[in-house]
């Protein structure tokens, strides 16, 4: 049966925002106390600071939304970056509270409504679901291989139906695809997202059968 979703946006993540994303700790270091610096590299990338939907980001060239836990992401291996092409306001059943919480479709209408994004109210998981799969094609295509490890995501970690995570890994960093909170004032709606981090935000992957394990390591990859 379909797991109902209030509202979904989306656009679309392709094979240059993937690039873009993953090479970011490899560039030509910009200080992230030289703030002259970092504008002109935005500006060069065609970058601008984003707000309205979260805040201190940015919305990239390609469209997508781009969070960082430090001033500059250019050249830092030690950043840990998400890049968020789609957001979802999940269904909980065990909220009665959220039922007729109708104000958060305003903050969705301001996703669906940016440059290049599409939104539809209602939807539905499998409809999340087949945007992940898109985006994970796309990753798998830019990277060269597989992901080493795919799972539903754990209660734990988002609100709502329990969409896949996919875990590659190169040399230096982890990439994860898939659902995570939005941490934003309301606390309530869901990134779907490509997050690139440092490998030693946790210890190696955990067995395939440790659940918990594996939870635990996403979540110290996907959020801060």
């Amino acid at each position: 049966m379909s797991v109902p979703v209030r509202a979904l946006a989306h656009r679309p993540l392709t094979p240059a925002a993937v690039a873009e994303l993953v090479a970011l700790p490899a560039v030509p270091p910009v200080p992230d106390d030289d703030g002259d610096a970092v504008d002109a590299e935005t500006d060069l990338r065609g970058w601008v600071r984003e707000e309205s939907l979260v805040c201190e980001s940015y919305r990239t060239g390609h469209g997508h939304v781009l969070c960082t836990d430090v001033g500059s992401p250019f050249g830092c291996q030690e950043a840990r970056t998400f890049l968020v092409f789609g957001e979802l306001y999940p269904v909980d059943p065990h909220d009665e509270d959220m039922a007729n919480g109708s104000w958060l479709h305003g903050l969705m209408d301001r996703w669906s409504e940016q440059p290049g994004w599409t939104g539809s109210r209602p939807s539905t998981a499998e409809a999340c679901e087949a945007v992940l799969t898109e985006a994970a094609r796309v990753v798998t295509e830019h990277l060269g291989t597989s992901p080493e490890r795919t799972a539903p995501a754990a209660d734990s970690l988002v609100t709502g139906p329990a969409l896949t995570h996919r875990v590659w890994r190169t040399a230096t960093h982890a990439l994860v695809l898939g659902p995570a909170p939005d941490n934003g004032p309301y606390g309530y709606l869901t990134h779907l997202q490509l997050s690139c981090s440092p490998l030693d935000c946790a210890p190696e992957l955990p067995p395939v059968e440790d659940e918990d394990g594996l939870a635990e390591w996403i979540a110290a990859h996907i959020d801060w």
